[in-house]
């Protein structure tokens, strides 16, 4: 018997079994046997109240209260905990408006790489020079009407216009001679003075025919009658600004805005290249694989069903 323990005791395997069992009571003894559960950690650090406290000023022009700030962290605590949580159970994904939310900030990430460089002159110049026809102003117009109505006149309209830009012309011929085309005519739903209007302004106001007419009116003189859909105007032209591409000069501000604007498309376009550059892309072809069915008749195969 005794020879039968020696030889046990010097089993490899029994040294193990105990070694095993030495080790799990050990682990019983310092602990409950339960592995530590790590928990996630949400921090609301003093730059985070600061930014809250500072969203609150914008909206009510001043800080928020402790009980308010207090309220703040609390909805910040809430927004975090439920958004971890969606993320987790998945709610983010095959979501349009998330998808397009997320696109779009990236977007605007890449975007503000471009802000950091102010262009430089030589970089305005070059734009401008490669890009006139951006900058093409339309002709404008400015002019005041007396407005005589048809509806109101009758056939007396005409003759009174006739009259009255008898009286206007007059007057401007005569500096001594007082009289305002503001007290003529009748009321006018609209203006009785414009500025800087465009042919497209103006023909959408008074129809094109009207705008037509006083194009080609020399500046500063009453001429009339004119017709439009509200009835008869005599019209003075008072400012006419000739269409055509600015200088540098006069436009420097609207340039430089576009070399920013442009650089930040590229910035952008570039950023998506090299993240789309990382990508195998694979389209499924949406081509029929089959011949469809006939659509007329006689385009049938002979033998079938009359």
């Amino acid at each position: 018997m005794s020879r039968a323990i020696r030889r046990l005791a010097r089993e490899p395997l029994l040294h193990f079994l105990l070694l095993g069992a030495a080790l799990f009571g050990l682990d019983a003894w310092l602990g409950d046997g339960e592995p530590a559960e790590v928990r996630p950690v949400i921090e609301v650090t003093t730059a985070d109240q600061q930014r809250l406290s500072d969203i609150w000023l914008r909206l009510w022009g001043r800080r928020p209260t402790p009980d308010e700030l207090a309220g703040l962290i609390n909805d910040h605590i809430r927004e975090e905990v439920l958004y971890r949580e969606a993320l987790a159970m998945g709610l983010d994904r095959d979501d349009t408006i998330i998808r397009r939310r997320l696109a779009q900030k990236l977007s605007f990430l890449s975007e503000d790489l471009a802000e950091l460089e102010t262009p430089d002159e030589a970089a305005v110049i070059a734009y401008y020079e490669q890009h006139r026809e951006a900058f093409l102003r339309p002709p404008r117009l400015s002019f005041e009407h007396v407005y005589i109505n048809v509806d109101r006149r009758g056939t007396s309209a005409e003759p009174d216009a006739l009259t009255a830009l008898a009286a206007l012309q007059s007057a401007d011929g005569n500096a001594g001679e007082a009289l305002s085309w503001l007290d003529l005519g009748d009321p006018f739903m609209l203006e009785r003075r414009y500025e800087d209007l465009t042919a497209p302004e103006i023909d959408r106001l008074f129809g094109r025919a009207f705008g037509t007419t006083i194009a080609t009116l020399p500046a500063g003189q009453w001429q009339g009658p004119i017709v439009s859909g509200y009835g008869i105007h005599l019209v003075r032209v008072t400012d006419f600004i000739e269409g055509g591409v600015p200088s540098l000069a006069d436009i420097r501000d609207d340039v430089q805005r576009e070399v920013a604007n442009a650089r930040r498309r590229d910035m952008n376009e570039r950023f998506y290249e090299s993240l789309r550059a990382r990508y195998d892309i694979i389209v499924a072809s949406t081509e029929s694989t089959g011949p469809g069915p006939p659509d007329d008749p006689e385009d049938r195969a002979p033998g079938g069903d009359s």
